[in-house]
């Protein structure tokens, strides 16, 4: 099983914290859309072999796109690829985007899942991230969300919000559950240097949230969403039985998946590839049928490397049979002091032939694994 990822690089305007590949200049979205078509019709012996069961349309925002748009992205891909008959097909959109209309559109054309970005309820907080929606739009679209067709679908929250207080955090928490997603994403503000955000910090006009203040947070978020019956089963990700993400699960279990459009990445189960992040440059390159990517030739070490970093932020953790019989690894046997220190510090357990972290240990997760690491 495999999956897709199409990178729509558009939005209608920055959130002051997004690093992202995007552009606001929407005069070449048709343009784009052929280039998108045409890289599928390049890339369509990427994932020779596999069935694809997750299509994911990412971005930038995808509910930019229009009907036709769409349209011709899922013709295409329905022409080049084996997708199955029950695939996931998720759409990420911005609360601003939907409609009722727009809802029904999506759902006739396919899509079986959305993922939807609220952020915040708090007016003040929007505004501050400039995000392209307010609060009563983010009201108004779940309301939408919930007369319409779609059972499955993602709301996000960010937390560790510098200008925010504890009070605020579970106020969004509670209104968010109180419309019973079956998915939830939340993900910590990081400040990243090209970024708003980013150089308001290098002037001294933004300072961080603490590690103890997200901490806090994240704690509160765990517990709170595992009372109202969400399975933890990926650090930033809680969903109700049945609701998993079959697309980012992928990724979590090294599936081989294929990125489509600017700045997308591929994976082909050993090695890596990255188109470039430009979309004149991405244009160009396809109207010459060529793919701009950047190819990334993975050592074991590399595999081995990935495979902990991903698997210690999942629920299921890390399976150390898998690591013997594909990476010719023995986890245990080359970490054990360290694993052990974990073990006694309440940070892991290890439960049959799988290593996991438990809920303190999720807070250092990537911490944890970078100090499993290999070094060429």
């Amino acid at each position: 099983m495999a999956g897709i990822y199409i990178h729509i690089p558009f939005c209608k305007q920055a959130c002051f914290y997004c690093d992202f590949h995007f552009s606001t200049n929407m005069a070449i979205k048709n343009e784009m859309v052929e280039a998108i078509c045409k890289e599928i019709e390049l890339q369509q012996n990427y994932l020779e072999g596999e069935i694809v069961n997750s299509i994911y349309f990412g971005g930038g925002t995808p509910s930019v796109l229009e009907e036709s748009h769409l349209k011709s992205i899922l013709n295409k891909l329905k022409q080049h690829n084996v997708i199955a008959s029950d695939a996931e097909i998720t759409f990420e959109a911005n609360p601003d985007d939907i409609t009722a209309e727009k809802l029904q559109m999506l759902f006739q054309n396919g899509i079986n899942r959305l993922s939807v970005g609220i952020q915040s309820f708090d007016e003040e907080i929007l505004k501050w991230m400039n995000r392209a929606h307010n609060s009563k739009e983010a009201f108004q679209c779940l309301e939408w969300i919930k007369e319409s067709e779609f059972n499955n679908f993602s709301l996000d929250l960010i937390y560790g919000i510098p200008i925010a207080t504890h009070e605020i955090w579970e106020k969004d928490l509670k209104t968010l559950v109180d419309f019973q997603p079956p998915h939830i994403s939340s993900y910590c503000l990081t400040i990243e240097p090209d970024t708003v955000f980013g150089r308001w910090q290098q002037k001294g006009k933004l300072t961080e949230a603490s590690e103890d203040y997200a901490s806090e947070q994240f704690l509160y978020l765990a517990e709170y969403l595992q009372k109202s019956a969400y399975e933890h089963y990926e650090v930033s990700n809680f969903a109700k039985d049945g609701f998993y993400s079959k697309h980012n699960s992928s990724y979590w279990q090294q599936k081989p998946y294929l990125g489509i459009g600017p700045s997308a990445h591929s994976y082909d189960g050993k090695n890596r590839q990255f188109n470039i992040s430009n979309n004149a440059k991405y244009l160009k390159a396809i109207q010459k049928n060529e793919i701009p990517a950047e190819m990334d030739l993975l050592t074991t070490e590399d595999r081995i490397n990935e495979y902990l970093m991903t698997s210690l932020r999942t629920s299921m953790g890390c399976d150390l049979q898998y690591l013997k019989n594909e990476l010719n690894y023995d986890l245990i046997k080359n970490a054990k002091p360290l694993i052990e220190q974990w073990k006694s510090s309440g940070l892991c357990i290890l439960a049959g032939h799988h290593l996991k972290l438990t809920l303190k240990g999720r807070l250092l997760a990537d911490k944890l694994a970078s100090d499993l690491f290999l070094v060429d």
